[in-house]
């Protein structure tokens, strides 16, 4: 590996220190006590006092007078200006300026510590220790006087250095999104927002699991590793296993296991966790992702809604402080209620096109006249489905539930109590995109049996997407299972929403990408 200049003169650094004795990677406790945001919001000026002719003098910070505190980071920033310099330190938590003196932090026999390993083998990056005081510069920045100073950990690659100049022009900036996603370690410490959208993200899901956890519900764990892919329309990934000798996929989707527990009597669960489909990757799909999926006993789609709305405007309170999220040039309320449209009626009001009692091939003529391909292999649910996505589904903006789904779209799905033909189902959108996927759950083992024989006869016509047969869930659903209603959430999309981010790979820490170039 070649190494650039920079880098090499940080290794003959390393060198040096071991050298001198200095473990660059030492292994000791730091016993860090304070953090950046803490210690300025904390703060408070020592009382003034009075000098000889009544005037009032600002109090002086000293060991004794002030607070003793213990921070850790890596030094962004360093000033040196003789024998004290001024460092900014960056902890978890942000940032705050360090005061280093060399007569405080070095023995009275040895400058060296100063001199040579402050000044010339420390490096911007470095991980350092520092043990003082905080005090109040005469430019009135909050800091911390050091009175020890230790390494901790020898940065060997610099880091980008972003500048801004007196206009707020940024050069050198570290933007380029392909070594953004590759080098998120960098991206997260140089470019500000980018660890705020992260935290974000974990107060969505934290105060998601809060809602279900005070209703009642509980936390479940279900097989990734699965022996029939089930439980969605999508393309899975395949792996062998080897003592099984056997194909097993990775899980498309959590719903028929979540349901075998409704079977086995719990009254309301949910899992929050990885599902992994081997499709296309674009600006909102990635082949694995988050979902949470959520399945309660004696409840239906209308109750489904109503929670569903309220969870989602208990999120965007509790992430941005209002119910309001601005999303590019658009601003999304998800204040509860959201408006309710039969998938039916959203299509003939976005395009003029009346489905209602078409047949399979009317459906196809229509598909085809708006550019969907390959329509000879589609039923009549994946037609109606691309007219849609085609028509109506990037219309949506503010959160709208489209419902009454035809039966041939929804093979898990209770049929409609009113609507014959249509099943009790909605999906969420949201910004133009699907955000949440809901039925009123099919719980007769006859029809869901013939549901699934009738989606093994789209496979047989090319449909690579259509579900198989799951015998083991047919045979839990024949020993009963309640009016159930359940819903899936993609997590990766509510954070793109919740956090006004462009693409799902703002959202993702390490976002799927091509083999890196060697």
């Amino acid at each position: 590996m070649e190494l650039s200049e920079q880098e090499l003169g940080r290794r003959e650094a390393l060198a040096k220190l071991r050298e001198m004795g200095i473990d660059p990677y030492p292994a000791a406790e730091f016993p860090v006590n304070a953090y950046s945001d803490e210690i300025r919001a904390n703060f408070t000026d020592l009382p003034t006092t009075t000098d000889e002719e009544g005037n009032e003098v600002p109090g002086v910070a000293t060991p004794e007078n002030s607070r003793q505190v213990i921070i850790a980071g890596r030094m962004m920033s360093r000033r040196v200006m003789g024998k004290a310099s001024f460092s900014e330190l960056m902890d978890s938590r942000g940032r705050i300026q360090v005061y280093i003196q060399r007569d405080c932090i070095c023995p009275d026999d040895n400058k060296d510590l100063y001199n040579v390993v402050y000044k010339k083998l420390l490096d911007l990056g470095d991980f350092i220790g520092v043990k003082g005081y905080v005090f109040r510069t005469k430019t009135g920045e909050i800091s911390v006087h050091a009175q020890e100073l230790c390494l901790l950990a020898k940065s060997l690659k610099p880091l980008p250095v972003v500048k801004t100049d007196a206009d707020g022009n940024v050069y050198d900036a570290f933007s380029d999104p392909e070594l953004r996603y590759r080098q998120r370690y960098v991206d997260l410490l140089v470019n500000p927002g980018v660890k705020e959208t992260f935290l974000k993200r974990a107060t969505i899901i934290r105060t998601m699991r809060q809602v279900f956890d005070e209703a009642g519900f509980t936390e479940v764990e279900t097989p990734i590793l699965q022996q029939i892919a089930g439980g969605a329309s999508a393309r899975p990934f395949i792996t062998h296993h080897n003592t099984l000798d056997t194909e097993m996929y990775l899980r498309i989707a959590t719903e028929l296991y979540l349901k075998r527990l409704i079977v086995g009597g719990f009254e309301g669960v949910y899992e929050i966790g990885r599902n992994f489909r081997n499709e296309g990757m674009d600006r909102s799909h990635n082949p694995e992702f988050t979902c949470m999926e959520l399945y309660v006993s004696y409840k239906d789609y209308n109750w489904m809604m109503t929670f569903t709305e309220q969870l989602l405007e208990k999120i965007c309170l509790a992430v941005n402080g209002t119910t309001e999220v601005k999303i590019g040039d658009n601003v999304v309320s998800f204040k509860a209620p959201f408006r309710r449209l039969p998938i039916l009626e959203a299509i003939k009001e976005k395009s003029g096109y009346d489905l209602e009692g078409k047949s399979e091939e009317e459906l196809r003529e229509i598909a085809k006249k708006l550019g969907v391909e390959d329509t000879e292999k589609l039923g009549k649910g994946k037609l109606i489905d691309e007219i849609f996505g085609e028509t109506a589904e990037g219309t949506f903006i503010q959160p709208t539930f489209i419902t009454d789904y035809p039966v041939e779209m929804s093979p898990l799905t209770k049929m409609h109590r009113s609507k014959p033909g249509l099943t009790e189902r909605f999906e969420l959108m949201v910004n133009g995109k699907e955000l949440a996927n809901a039925y009123s759950e099919l719980n007769d083992p006859l029809d869901q049996e013939e549901r699934f024989i009738d989606q093994m006869r789209l496979a047989d016509k090319g449909d690579d997407e259509a579900m198989v047969i799951d015998h083991d869930f047919l045979r839990a659903l024949q020993y009963g299972m309640p009016p159930t209603s359940g819903i899936g959430i993609g997590i990766d999309r509510l954070a793109i929403l919740m956090t006004g981010q462009p693409t799902i790979q703002e959202v993702l820490l390490f976002p799927t990408m091509k083999p890196e170039a060697k």
